[in-house]
């Protein structure tokens, strides 16, 4: 559906702020890439603690060496056997991984291109990418990103308008997660970023392959405007070429209309909590950094 853009009241109204990405923005968004944590101890109000069951595992540890007990080691370490053996105290000794792959899918087709207050679907994906993107740089980890039909990001947000001349295609969502099981093998982060337009049964399964061996995160970028349809009279709504008028003064179309989408993503949640891969949810009525923030909670004390 296409409805006009609607910035909210104080906020500038450039010609393509909220409509389109911007570089500079983005690069910004590295000194906001902070206070939100993806290691599996969550603090209790975090999206993944909880209600969502979630195995982000973090990074793992090797083991190099068994040595003497120094002043200072975790005890927790101890190697009890070689210690009994040799009645002398000795460890254990783990270093932790380097870092750890994160694969970013971004979702950039034209069912992104809608946004009715703060900014469009495809440039809260591009922000949501560009602040993980940025988080995972900080912490040392390597970041590759998949943006459908193999573009860079803000070159891929820049090629969305409403007259293009190619049509939607749901079935790139497939395409595009088949490349990401073939590059994700084993104890990846999987982002995947988008309004999970086109999802069917094989996306089902393609998913299910990811998150065999890697942990997998959904980022559902939505519009207020598909959550809750307001009372505004009749509208003329649009797709591509097709439209349609509708009476959204109509309170009982309101509320199918509500409940649809409330329908929509639960289903979402409930098929990711099966697989134990958390939701999410990004509006784009308000600003991407502090909704991840809060969603994903404050970790003053650790890295990641």
């Amino acid at each position: 559906m296409t409805y006009p853009t609607v910035k909210p009241r104080g906020q500038s109204t450039t010609a393509t702020e909220g409509v389109y990405a911007d570089l500079d923005a983005l690069i910004r968004l590295q000194f906001q890439a902070r206070g939100f944590s993806f290691l599996p101890r969550q603090p209790v109000h975090s999206l993944l603690a909880g209600r969502h069951a979630s195995r982000l595992r973090g990074r793992g540890l090797n083991f190099e060496e068994i040595r003497r007990y120094l002043p200072g080691d975790d005890i927790r370490n101890m190697d009890w056997h070689i210690t009994a053996r040799t009645r002398k105290p000795h460890v254990r000794v783990y270093t932790e991984e380097r870092d750890r792959p994160v694969l970013l899918v971004v979702d950039q087709r034209l069912s992104m291109f809608f946004g009715s207050q703060w900014a469009m679907k495809s440039v809260v994906a591009a922000e949501a990418t560009a602040l993980a993107a940025w988080r995972a740089l900080h912490v040392g980890d390597r970041v590759a990103a998949l943006v459908f039909d193999d573009g860079d990001v803000v070159e891929k947000n820049h090629a969305l308008r409403v007259d293009a001349p190619r049509q939607a295609g749901p079935a790139m969502l497939n395409r595009v997660l088949e490349r990401a099981v073939r590059l994700a093998k084993h104890d990846y982060l999987v982002c995947l970023i988008g309004d999970a337009a086109g999802a069917d049964q094989e996306t089902i399964r393609l998913v299910t392959l990811l998150g065999t061996h890697n942990d997998v995160l959904l980022v559902f970028v939505y519009d207020p405007l598909e959550a809750q349809l307001p009372d505004a009279g009749r509208l003329v709504v649009a797709e591509g070429a097709l439209q349609l008028e509708v009476n959204t003064s109509d309170r009982g179309l309101r509320q199918r209309y509500n409940a649809e989408f409330e329908q929509r993503l639960e289903r979402i949640r409930e098929l990711l909590r099966q697989r134990e891969m958390p939701v999410l949810p990004l509006s784009t009525g308000l600003g991407v950094a502090e909704q991840v923030r809060e969603l994903l909670g404050h970790r003053p004390s650790v890295r990641r």
